[in-house]
């Protein structure tokens, strides 16, 4: 038995939602999450101004005993993961685009990815288009603004739905009939973007449940579950705790404190 916090962290809120899926698949486990609002989005950043992020954080896990990471970004996954967890000794779950799940369910052929530029320029995005998906059509999309409009809460605001309507509306022409949100930002816009879809028969898939339950199976590989009950959840910003406690509170729908991180 185990009560140490598992840490989670992603470039601001949108791993919120890998967060909502481990408190439903793991009630007993305590979470710390740092959100690095302050440095969002990681699409953005230089290799080298993100591997800086990913290691204070790491870092600031550590000091708080943390027993396993997860990496609640595609962006940090697909340029960080390996080194991670070769300069750390602790279990780390990462996570991927749902290319897979995504090319066994499309009927029509047509793939949809929305993305950052930085994870669908990396190696390991792409190879796994390669290897699941190499006789589809892949129609991808750097997703600019979105990760911005989460961070502010504009979940369904007019200028968040122009900006789906802009990215979405080519891929409906292309009979794109499945549609993989590649940030974990993106599901925090899923029912916007569902509005903006219509009558398309269009399936939206993100991998919250996967990485849970692979974390399940990585507690349950080193015996560090916590079978006492549940204490409490930490929650921490690179940016205003102020503005991070609205928009916590927002998406996770009670009340949430903040901490700087």
């Amino acid at each position: 038995m185990n009560r140490n916090p598992i840490g989670i962290f992603d470039s601001g809120v949108g791993g919120l939602s890998i967060y909502q899926s481990i408190r439903k698949h793991l009630p007993k486990e305590n979470c710390a999450y740092f959100a690095d609002s302050a440095f969002a989005p990681y699409g953005k950043l230089p290799k080298e101004e993100l591997h800086k992020r990913c290691q204070h954080i790491a870092d600031f896990f550590i000091e708080r005993n943390v027993k396993a990471m997860v990496i609640a970004c595609n962006t940090a996954t697909a340029i960080m993961a390996d080194w991670l967890r070769t300069e750390y000794d602790l279990p780390i779950v990462a996570l991927e685009p749902a290319i897979k799940p995504a090319a066994s369910l499309t009927r029509t052929g047509h793939i949809g990815v929305f993305a950052t530029e930085n994870t669908l320029h990396s190696q390991r995005y792409q190879r796994l288009v390669v290897e699941y998906a190499r006789d589809k059509s892949i129609h991808q999309v750097a997703c600019h603004g979105f990760v911005e409009q989460v961070e502010k809460g504009e979940l369904d605001s007019p200028e968040t739905i122009e900006l789906i309507k802009q990215y979405l509306n080519p891929l409906l022409n292309y009979k794109v009939d499945t549609l993989v949100l590649g940030c974990t930002h993106y599901p925090f816009l899923a029912p916007s973007i569902k509005k903006v879809a219509g009558n398309s028969p269009l399936k939206l898939l993100d991998t919250a449940d996967a990485v849970s339950l692979q974390l399940t199976r990585v507690l349950a590989q080193h015996e560090i579950f916590n079978e006492s009950p549940h204490q409490q959840d930490l929650f921490f910003t690179s940016a205003s705790e102020d503005k991070a406690q609205i928009i916590f509170s927002k998406l996770l729908k009670r009340p949430v404190k903040v901490q700087k991180g």
